[in-house]
């Protein structure tokens, strides 16, 4: 299609991107239009401000007429966009505070306030230099004070709940004859971090605080109360319907435990009651504390930009009617885009949206699409969900690591549960049943006859025995790169007594996240296999993990693989919590502990592809090829953070993009022997008794694997450590 020219063109050429953005129909043309006409309007209806101590920014509603839900779109441009392969190379981007110093001078006067009920000295150059000295001498000479330095005291009482819900204060003097009267009119109050030690049964019952719906208790130790008491006094409030504390906290580990024990709460930490319990939530992302960009002076602004991206980076893949792009986009929105913070229930939606202007891929411009899900008004924050459709089912809770930070308890304890099984793991015993087999080599008749649509066979199975037909149900053999599943078999007409070179449920070694779960599963945690997790359904214990060697200073080297793909493709190094939760996004992946001390050879990482060939499960026959390809980087090996995203230094698979250097097996052997003093036969004793071990626990736990009319050859990936112990690298691809 050429040019639109109307909205019936825009339509049909982006009909599939805007059913897949999520934007409701009827924003459609009021979108067209500002596509149409580059209309950049955000500006009129919304400001940004600083928060956090200037450490971020948020953005709120500054149009004074409000906007509806579902009544505006807005565009946002991307700032910076790229592939994360090239993301280095790219440069983008009272008495409060008084000057009081004499504590000689100051107390004599205080002690004449005998009925003073709150102080503040808060940055004054006597509360600097006093401290909890200072504190405890003016406490003690005005006992009736329950507010100090904006902290609650020990004997805070009415007053003080009274002076939080804003029924007290400096232009509102005490007029009631009975304080705890007064207090019979609050609905909300906010008691956010007071420093209050315990909820006085005094002022929290239902006599005093009959009308109190909403209460506001974060960042209050609350710890001279059991969890039971603080429940109890809590239950005894028959309006409060809305609650913030910290979790975990003082009230529990648990949101959902909390908001069971609260039995007329509909609203916890921002989130409906009903919805926590139903997804049996530990904890709410309102109450958690964002992870705020630190850096240091001394390092390079780069590494500062690629440190912070992954708070603000978004994600989408090219995709055209002949393929996906297999490497995704990050990119940037813009200033005000970049503002929007998260929510679990979020008053905007976002989504990247690519406009094609001449109704090609070539003229796409890509910008994100902005508009409200709910009515909002003048000076309300304007979020969004940054984990939009991904439920605890997902790991939800886990993956908000990436933006706040998260109790540590929940992820230790994963990690242990996760240590233990690993530990408990005893290697099955594969069973083995004699089988009968003959050769299928002819003596003296017909030659075998085989079906294939691999190119190299096509090409080089040459020898007389065999003779390579192009109809699959009349073959003897079939080879294919195709899966020999059920609707092959239908598809082609194949019949029980025809070869194929591929096992049954051979997707336990030729799949990453399969291959780490049989292992781990039949073998435990056997030295040869680098720390593995599935990011899909083990990111808590990974976070556990890392928090751990975080907290003893240990390498946190990281690397990422699709469970799907190869020739690294969306593969990453990196030891960033938030990278590694963030690149989930880009498809389920393994994560692996990298093999940060490689034996190198001449200066460079190498690995070594060797070929096995499976030809019976029971009995157990494997073959190993004493020929294996040595596989090595174009660069000097560094574990400088600039070198982690030099595909030539800490790849080797230089197929498709860098210099071939491979080298031939017998000069490898012998130069790697002289350069290291070691015997490569014993090296290849120990690679051979690791491949032995996966064979052997596969189909232990798959004992279904076993075919007698299957055969394959298999392709592993096997790199040594310092010590010049083999590592698994990469599953099986079938050859």
């Amino acid at each position: 299609m050429g040019v639109i020219q109307d909205y019936d063109d825009f339509v049909q050429v982006h009909g599939i991107l805007l059913a897949s953005s999520g934007l409701p129909s009827s924003l459609y043309p009021q979108l067209f239009e500002k596509l149409a006409g580059d209309v950049f309007d955000a500006g009129s209806f919304f400001q940004i401000e600083a928060c956090e101590g200037g450490r971020q920014r948020r953005l709120k509603l500054s149009c004074s007429t409000g906007i509806q839900k579902h009544s505006h779109v807005f565009l946002v441009d991307h700032a910076w966009s790229f592939r994360l392969t090239e993301a280095r190379k790219q440069r983008g981007l009272s008495l409060w505070g008084n000057r009081l110093e004499s504590r000689e001078a100051v107390l004599p006067a205080l002690s004449t306030c005998t009925n003073l009920r709150a102080l503040w000295l808060n940055e004054t150059p006597l509360d600097l230099e006093g401290g909890d000295a200072l504190k405890s001498l003016v406490t003690s000479a005005l006992p009736q004070l329950e507010i100090y330095n904006s902290k609650f005291t020990n004997n805070y009482g009415y007053w003080a709940v009274g002076f939080c819900g804003g029924l007290f204060g400096f232009d509102k003097p005490y007029e009631y004859p009975n304080v705890s009267q007064a207090l019979q009119e609050l609905k909300d109050v906010d008691l956010s971090n007071r420093g209050a030690h315990k909820l006085s049964p005094m002022v929290f019952n239902e006599r005093v605080l009959p009308n109190l719906s909403s209460l506001n208790l974060k960042g209050n130790p609350l710890d001279a109360d059991s969890i039971s008491s603080l429940l109890e006094v809590l239950n005894s409030l028959p309006s409060l319907q809305i609650l913030e504390v910290d979790v975990p906290g003082p009230l529990g580990r648990s949101a959902s435990k909390i908001a069971e024990a609260l039995r007329n709460l509909a609203k916890l930490n921002g989130v409906d009651a009903s919805q926590i319990l139903e997804e049996d939530q530990q904890y709410v992302v309102n109450n958690l504390k964002p992870r705020l960009i630190t850096c240091s002076k001394e390092e390079p602004l780069v590494e500062r930009v690629l440190h912070a991206m992954w708070a603000y980076i978004m994600t989408y893949r090219l995709a055209s009617e002949e393929k996906l792009d297999e490497t995704p986009i990050w990119y940037v929105m813009d200033e005000l885009g970049s503002a929007l913070r998260h929510n679990d229930e979020p008053n905007f939606m976002v989504s990247p949206f690519m406009y094609l202007p001449d109704g090609t891929l070539d003229s796409a411009i890509s910008y994100t699409l902005l508009w409200p899900i709910q009515d909002i008004y003048e000076g309300e924050e304007c979020t969004r969900d940054y984990l939009r459709g991904i439920g605890e089912d997902r790991q939800r809770s886990s993956r908000l690591n990436a933006w706040f930070h998260t109790p540590r308890e929940f992820f230790d304890q994963a990690y242990k549960i996760h240590e233990q099984r690993l530990k408990g793991t005893v290697q099955k015993p594969l069973y083995t049943a004699y089988c009968p087999r003959t050769s299928i080599l002819p003596n003296d008749g017909p030659p075998i006859s085989v079906y294939t649509d691999i190119p190299h066979v096509l090409e080089y199975l040459k020898r007389h025995e065999f003779l390579l037909i192009d109809k699959p149900h009349k073959a003897t053999i079939i080879w294919t790169g195709f899966q020999v599943d059920e609707v092959f078999k239908e598809a082609v007409g194949l019949q029980a007594h025809q070869y194929v070179n591929q096992f049954p449920f051979e997707a336990c070694l030729v799949m990453k996240h399969y291959l780490a779960q049989t292992i781990q599963q039949g073998c435990g945690a056997p030295n040869w296999l680098p720390t593995t997790y599935n990011l899909e359904s083990q990111l808590p214990a990974l976070i556990g993990d890392f928090n751990q060697r975080a907290e003893k200073g240990e390498n946190n080297f990281w690397i990422l693989k699709p469970w799907n793909m190869a020739r690294t493709i969306d593969t990453t190094i990196t030891e960033s919590l938030p990278a590694i939760i963030r690149l989930m996004e880009t498809g389920p992946k393994i994560c692996q502990k990298y093999i940060e001390t490689p034996a190198l050879f001449q200066g460079r990482k190498f690995d070594l592809r060797y070929i096995v060939l499976l030809r019976s499960i029971q009995p157990l026959e494997i073959f190993l090829s004493d020929v294996f390809w040595a596989r090595l980087a174009n660069h000097r090996y560094t574990l400088e953070e600039s070198s982690l995203s030099d595909y030539e230094t800490h790849f080797t698979v230089m197929n498709y993009r860098g210099k071939m250097n491979h080298i031939d097996t017998h000069v490898f052997v012998s130069d790697f022997e002289k350069e290291h003093r070691v015997s490569w036969l014993e090296i290849h004793s120990r690679v051979r008794v690791m491949l032995r071990s996966i064979f052997e626990a596969a189909p232990a736990l798959y004992p279904k694997m076993h075919c007698p009319k299957a055969r394959a050859i298999y392709g592993v990936d096997v790199m040594l450590d310092n010590s010049f112990q083999p590592k698994l690298l990469e599953p099986f691809p079938r050859v």
